[in-house]
């Protein structure tokens, strides 16, 4: 693997080649919880970005097969002008930096995820994905059980009991049944307001596809809906929720036996598998990653969890457990 100081050297090198302009300077753009990171760079008044991939860490190869999937059924992604897969660079267009999460409030929410879910029902339609890899049993175990290891054991320093991994246990066979219940589709996995940009024309633009799964109906619905970054009160993402439904009801994903109330059954267990893991993930962003930025956002994922949980008498036991052992906690900073 290249040193920082030699990667980004070959970095800037690389790009002065592909747009054959040597005074070519970089800026940061942005970077992800991965080894993945982004650069911004400006040639005869048009912006690009650069991709640095680096291929042992972040192979850069199934964000451009994901990205050609989503482009050739008409969505929004950047569009690829160069490309290095032995140096992990690629050469991409600028969506811009406007955010979902800056752009989104009271006026403009309902327009904004109009065209998130809009663009989410193209990709659960028209976009191939019996070949991905399964979001299957294996895939959801894992995924929960980065919580009890890294906010229960490592972050509140609480080894489960037998009978505390009890109650674990029924509450994770419940999120997991529900999951496997659902249809089948094309899953981003990611898709929210840090992964979607406000654009001119066919809104949204959807970045950091490259870990999509067949999966889960439900999943990226609840990603968009129930953000770790951003929360709407419970009526309005019920009315969100229910509007998705009639459009698949509409589109033949589902049949009229699926209910308001099932799917929300779907949306809610379904989110509260992803904020189980990303409760546990965000700990270990830090803990074993040395990544403090993610900490902030903790306690918005923490209430998903206890709001949901409580909602469903078969948690209730499990929403009791994390209670009893974060109370009195600031989730957001770490022991000295």
């Amino acid at each position: 693997m290249i040193s920082t100081p030699d990667r980004a050297t070959a970095r800037l090198a690389w790009t002065r080649r592909a747009l054959d302009d040597d005074a070519l300077t970089l800026e940061p753009a942005s970077a992800d919880a991965s080894f993945r990171s982004y650069w911004r760079t400006r040639h005869h008044g048009h912006s690009w970005i650069v991709m640095d991939s680096p291929p042992a860490q972040e192979d850069p190869r199934p964000w451009l097969a994901i990205g050609a999937r989503l482009a050739a059924a008409g969505l929004h992604v950047p569009k690829v002008a160069a490309q290095d897969l032995q140096q992990g660079f690629l050469l991409i267009e600028d969506l811009g930096s406007r955010l979902y999460l800056a752009e989104l409030n009271e006026a403009n929410a309902d327009k904004l995820y109009g065209d998130a879910m809009d663009a989410l029902l193209t990709m659960q339609t028209k976009v191939a994905c019996e070949d991905l890899p399964p979001f299957d049993h294996t895939v959801l175990v894992n995924g929960l059980e980065v919580m009890p290891t890294w906010f229960l054991e490592r972050h509140l320093g609480h080894t489960p009991s037998c009978e505390e991994w009890d109650v674990l246990e029924a509450a994770f066979d419940v999120i997991i049944r529900n999951a496997l219940a659902q249809p089948r589709c094309f899953v981003h996995r990611d898709y929210h307001s840090r992964n979607l940009l406000a654009v001119g024309e066919n809104n949204p633009g959807i970045i950091d596809f490259q870990g999509a799964l067949h999966g889960p109906l439900a999943y990226d619905l609840a990603s968009l809906l129930r953000d770790a970054y951003i929360a709407w009160p419970r009526g309005r993402v019920e009315g969100w929720v229910e509007s998705y439904r009639l459009r698949l009801r509409q589109a033949g994903v589902i049949g009229v036996e699926i209910d308001a109330a099932r799917f929300l059954r779907w949306f809610d267990l379904t989110g509260l598998h992803r904020h189980v893991r990303v409760l546990g993930q965000f700990y270990r962003l830090w803990y074993r990653d040395g990544k403090p930025g993610y900490l902030k956002d903790v306690p918005q994922v923490y209430r998903y969890v206890i709001e949901v949980a409580r909602s469903y008498p078969e948690l209730a036991d499990f929403a009791a457990l994390l209670e009893r052992h974060a109370q009195g906690r600031d989730l957001s900073q770490v022991a000295a």
